[in-house]
Parts: structure tokens; C-alpha cells; sequence
């Protein structure tokens, strides 16, 4: 199977919305659907950090770009009632879990009941036929596990990020059960899924007290990067490799007409589970021109110390698996926030990186 033709078929020329889509996350996903022949709409609120991602590249020029809040149901069901889009990626949330500590009301606004109100709006648009719901490897509940986190374990969550995106899987769920089910599939006509990731690394992120961001601050400071928990193990990966998984989840809940539904983990290898001071440690010797770190002994908020993902399910039923390892992936993600900041332009990277993501794809086919 031709996998980038695939793709290709399925969003070429189809209208595809994205919440969020001003996020780190969601703008990589913009261009890379807008390169497949996608038609784009975006419901966000502004970029959430200065620089952006999707300032950089300019995606206001490349698609719809419509400005509201996920909490703002009428705004929401409006903008997607207009634009009738086939595809739905929810991707706006809150997601950072420091900042829960901090806000966590308005935590549970944006994750719970915005995952509510998109759902609710899909499940009123006609055009509506395939949606996905991004939220966490968080969700589970923290039981510090040697092995990875299989879909069907309890959801949990010990600070209020993690435990919003669980009560967002509840929510998916019962809008499943109750409304979107297989059996009833020939009456909707809508198919609904859950994706949870690991860590994504990858260009263009400045989030809040996240590792790389906090990292290549540090370095161009000239200034020894502050590590909380060195010792926390993570499944790190490139922000491309779920971004693959979530489209080639979309273009199976298409083909199988529901057959697809429900939650699916998309994590990297075992050896991409690696402690963030390993990751450190790398960077450091990636970025060179005396970059440094130290460990920060402060008292800081609770967040679980290991995290693993089993993706057997998606590598079995959707044919998905890492294309990048982690030394990969740090070194595009440094790559690019090197050239970043020597002032180079950087859509034509960062559309560099898209496309040698995909020969890697059509290297090692749909395995």
C-alpha cells in the first residue's frame, strides 16, 4: 500500500477542521493537512505563545482561520455548521499541567466541557462524518507501571490537568455509547475515536515549563537549563509520528465506517522511553557551544515519574509505527530551533521536515 497516497486520497480537497489549531500541535497538523489538499478551517483562540508556530509560517494565509474560545458552544457549533467539514481534530485544551495547578477551573472548562460542546456541535452538523478527539497519555490513572499503558486500563488523573483529560475520555465515551454507536452507524453516519500520545518534541514549541522550550531558552541564554525531575521517564517522539497515526485513524473510521471507534495509543519504541535527564543530557551535547544544565532541587507540584504507552492496537489494526528514533528526533527539533535563531525563514524547514517525514513513510511503508 502506497501509505502518502492514501492519505492524499482521503483529505485531498475535503474540508478538515481543527480545534486548537493554533497550538504547537495543531499548527503542525495545519500544514501538513494543507500539503495532503486539505481544505483547513481553524477554530482557536489566538497563538497561545509569542514566538508561534502558526505566526512563523504564516497559516493565516494558508486557511480559515477563525478566532473563538472552545468554551463558547454557539460560536463553535456556528463556525462548523458554515464551513460543513468532513473531518473534526479537537485539539484545544489546556495542557499544561502546571498551569492546572494554577487555573484548574478554568482547566476543567476548556478540557471537559469544551470537549463536550465540540462533540455536541459535530453531533449536530450534517457534514460531520469523522471526528478526533486528542487528549492525553495522562489520562491514566498513575500506577507507575513497568510496562505501558494499554486503552482499556482505568483513567485517572492526580493533578487537575490529567484528571480534565480523563473526564474528556468519560465524556467521548459516553457520547459513543449514547449517541455515535456502530450499531446505530447507519443513522448518524458518524465515527468517533480518542487518541492519546506521548511527549511531542519537535520545532516551533514554547509552551510553559516543557522540557525542550525551557532547554533551548536556557542555551541561547547561555545559561545552564534548570531540570525539575531528571530522574521522570517519558515516551518522547517527534510531534509528526502521532500526527501520523491520528490521519491514518481518520482514514480508517472512514473506510470501516465506524469499525474504528474508540481510544488508541500512539507511543514511540521501548528505547524512546527515556528519563528527562537523559534527554537533557543530549541536548546538550546536540546544541554544543557550551550549553549546560543542573538539576533544581525546589519543591514543585506533583507529576507522575514514569509513563509508558503500549501502541500494539494501532500497530496491528491501523499498520502504524514510529518512522523517527529519538536521536532523530532531537536532532531535527534542535536543527530547527538553530536556524530559528540565527533569523533563517522557517517555513521552508519546517515544510523540509514534512516531506522527509514522508519519504521515511514511503521507505518503510505501511508496516
Amino acid at each position: 500500500m502506497n501509505t502518502l497516497k492514501t492519505l492524499q486520497s482521503t483529505f485531498q480537497s475535503r474540508r478538515v477542521l481543527i480545534t486548537g489549531h493554533t497550538g504547537f500541535k495543531g499548527s503542525w497538523l495545519c500544514l501538513w493537512l494543507t500539503k495532503l489538499g486539505a481544505q483547513v478551517i481553524g477554530y482557536s483562540l489566538p497563538p497561545p505563545t509569542k514566538p508561534s508556530l502558526f505566526e512563523i509560517c504564516a497559516l493565516q494565509d494558508k486557511m480559515v482561520s477563525v478566532t473563538g474560545d472552545i468554551r463558547d458552544f454557539i460560536t463553535l457549533k456556528n463556525t462548523i455548521l458554515k464551513w460543513e467539514p468532513e473531518f473534526v481534530f479537537h485539539m484545544a485544551a489546556q495542557s499544561l499541567v502546571r498551569q492546572s495547578y494554577r487555573e484548574p477551573i478554568e482547566t476543567y472548562q476548556t478540557n471537559v466541557i469544551g470537549t463536550a460542546n465540540t462533540l455536541e456541535a459535530c453531533r449536530q452538523a450534517p457534514s460531520v462524518r469523522i471526528i478526533i478527539n486528542v487528549t492525553s497519555d495522562k489520562c491514566y490513572e498513575s500506577r507507575s507501571l513497568s510496562r505501558g499503558y494499554h486503552e482499556t486500563d482505568p483513567l485517572g488523573g492526580d493533578d487537575p490537568y490529567s484528571s480534565s483529560k480523563a473526564c474528556a475520555e468519560l465524556v467521548t465515551h459516553a457520547y459513543l455509547r449514547s449517541f455515535l454507536s456502530r450499531e446505530s452507524y447507519a443513522r448518524h453516519g458518524k465515527c468517533l475515536a480518542s487518541v492519546r500520545a506521548g511527549n511531542v518534541i519537535g520545532g516551533g514549541d514554547w509552551g510553559e515549563a516543557r522540557l525542550v522550550p525551557d532547554c533551548v531558552t536556557a542555551f541561547t541564554g547561555k545559561q545552564p537549563a534548570v531540570i525539575r525531575y531528571p530522574d521522570a521517564i517519558r515516551p518522547w517522539q517527534h510531534v509528526l509520528e502521532p500526527l501520523f497515526g491520528y490521519m491514518l485513524l481518520a482514514h480508517d473510521l472512514m473506510e470501516s465506517r465506524g469499525g474504528s471507534i474508540g481510544a488508541w495509543n500512539f507511543g514511540p519504541d521501548e528505547d524512546s522511553f527515556k528519563s528527562v535527564g537523559w534527554m537533557v543530557q543530549k541536548m546538550v551535547e546536540l546544541w554544543g557551544n557550551g550549553a549546560s544544565w543542573r538539576a533544581d532541587h525546589e519543591i514543585h507540584p506533583h507529576e507522575t515519574l514514569q509513563l509508558k504507552l503500549d501502541s500494539s492496537k494501532a500497530r496491528s489494526v491501523l499498520g502504524w509505527s514510529p518512522r523517527w528514533h529519538l536521536e532523530m528526533a532531537l536532532d531535527k527539533t534542535l536543527e530547527w530551533y538553530k536556524n530559528y535563531y540565527s533569523g533563517k525563514e522557517m517555513t521552508p524547514m519546517t515544510m523540509d521536515h514534512i516531506e522527509l517525514y514522508e519519504e521515511d513513510i514511503e521507505r518503510r511503508g505501511h508496516s
